[in-house]
């Protein structure tokens, strides 16, 4: 069940990442590496898809007519024709949580660092503006 507050929703996504990691990511604190990219995929999806609730919130993304649903590039437009800097945001936040984590399973605790230092703003800016 979806809660009707879309910050606190998407602060909830961040919170479940960071469990993820915490309690199966087997940080390795000398190197800073985490040592399971499953979980750390799981983390990288889940952040994405918290900004995906605060995004849709704020800029109602219609779904794209030829793939069903929006695509990256349709929120890009959307925050871009309002926000330029939120935007240059949620571009490093599409690296990092959905290219890097989510794909890819980086697993360099800075890269998930920045991720969620990313989110946090996206969910700042993003609240300002509902």
């Amino acid at each position: 069940m979806e809660k009707e507050n879309p910050v606190e929703e998407a602060q909830r996504y961040v919170d479940n990442a960071k469990t993820i990691l915490k309690e199966h990511g087997e940080l390795d604190t000398k190197t800073k590496r985490y040592g399971d990219r499953k979980y750390v995929r799981m983390a990288g999806n889940t952040l994405w898809n918290g900004m995906l609730v605060i995004l849709e919130a704020v800029f109602k993304v219609k779904a794209n007519k030829t793939k069903g649903r929006p695509d990256i590039i349709d929120y890009r437009k959307a925050i871009g024709d309002r926000n330029k800097k939120l935007l240059d945001i949620v571009n490093d936040a599409y690296d990092n949580m959905h290219l890097y984590m989510g794909y890819d399973g980086n697993l360099d605790k800075n890269i998930s660092d920045g991720a969620f230092n990313s989110a946090t703003l996206v969910i700042r800016l993003c609240s300002a503006m509902l």
